[in-house]
């Protein structure tokens, strides 16, 4: 299997014969569900090819998710961190493999009460945001004093590294990100990735755990919460073979309603949001970019990568237009 060599995970784990899967959907650290026959886990291991400086830490996501569920916050209990690469090629961790559905496509949305389903993913993160990183064993997860403005940075840097054609009008929404900058609150744990298709569901809509913690720190809240209003814009879902927006689906709360009940649960400010909605359309912009950039190496592993490089310009144009309060 690419990716996965099975035989010498066997062989490190000292197990009966292994089988295993790819999971579809991932577009960065690659996922792989594994079994003995008795026992179920996840693998999850770094990209083929080109890895970004700081991107793809094994041992950090091993981490937040050893911290988060001890506190009964709902993720995948981690199992095993290795990080020789001796034994697969690339340092990799195990965790239990959690039953429920991730909603892909449009036609199992319209199956369930979707305006309840999207109202508790907003819950979910503003629980998480609500944890003290300290009390939980993260206060050292990384520096919360200056996260927008390295983010800002970062991002650029990430920019940099992927860049392989002209994208007209990105280097203009960094130079208008950085201009002004919000200090931010008090930090917190973020996923740096939040939205619904990185969550698994259960039969009665309850979240049995959020999934792909690969850019989770110590930062800003309001990035999460950003992140997740743009990606609810942005085509996630299939419907009928085409893309589609989760907002685009009858049933679906309007993002005001989201940010209002966000900012009840949480009690925190939002009045900054359009800049963070913002940084947060540049921040997807660059990711995806760094997907393209893997595919035209020929380093991706799976199907779907071909369009990825089309959804950047409209983000682009997505950050100014939130700059402008649009």
């Amino acid at each position: 299997m690419k990716g996965l060599d099975l035989e010498r995970l066997q062989a490190y784990l000292d197990s009966p014969p292994l089988t295993g899967t790819m999971f579809a959907g991932g577009r960065s650290n690659l996922t792989y569900a594994v079994t003995d026959g008795t026992h179920r886990w996840v693998l999850r291991r770094p990209p083929l090819g080109h890895v970004l400086p700081t991107a793809h830490d094994m041992a950090r996501e091993h981490k937040v998710l050893a911290a988060l569920s001890a506190a009964g916050f709902p993720v995948p209990r981690p199992v095993r961190l290795c990080t020789d690469i001796e034994v697969i090629g690339t340092p990799f961790y195990l965790m239990e493999h959690v039953d429920g559905t991730i909603f892909r496509d449009a036609a199992m949305i319209e199956k369930v009460d979707f305006r309840a389903l999207t109202l508790t993913l907003v819950d979910t993160l503003a629980d998480l945001h609500a944890l003290d990183p300290a009390a939980i064993g993260l206060g050292d997860f990384g520096r919360p004093e200056g996260f927008n403005a390295r983010q800002v940075r970062r991002w650029k840097q990430q920019l940099d590294a992927s860049r392989s054609r002209e994208l007209s009008g990105i280097e203009e929404l960094h130079a208008r990100l950085a201009i002004d900058i919000p200090a931010g609150g008090s930090g917190t744990v973020v996923h740096g990735d939040f939205r619904l298709d990185n969550v698994l569901i259960s039969d009665d809509l309850r979240v049995n755990a959020v999934l792909d913690w690969e850019m989770s720190t110590l930062g800003d809240p309001l990035s999460d919460l950003a992140l997740m209003l743009v990606y609810a814009g942005r085509p996630l879902l299939e419907h009928d073979g085409r893309p589609i927006a989760p907002i685009d689906i009858p049933g679906h709360p309007s993002l005001d309603e989201m940010v209002t009940r966000y900012a009840a649960r949480s009690g925190r400010d939002v009045r900054d949001l359009h800049w963070y909605v913002a940084f947060a359309a540049f921040k997807l912009a660059v990711i995806l970019e760094g997907v393209h950039y893997r595919y035209t190496k020929g380093q991706t592993v799976g199907s779907g990568f071909d369009t990825v490089g089309a959804m950047v310009p409209a983000l682009v144009e997505q950050g100014h237009r939130a700059l402008e309060g649009h």
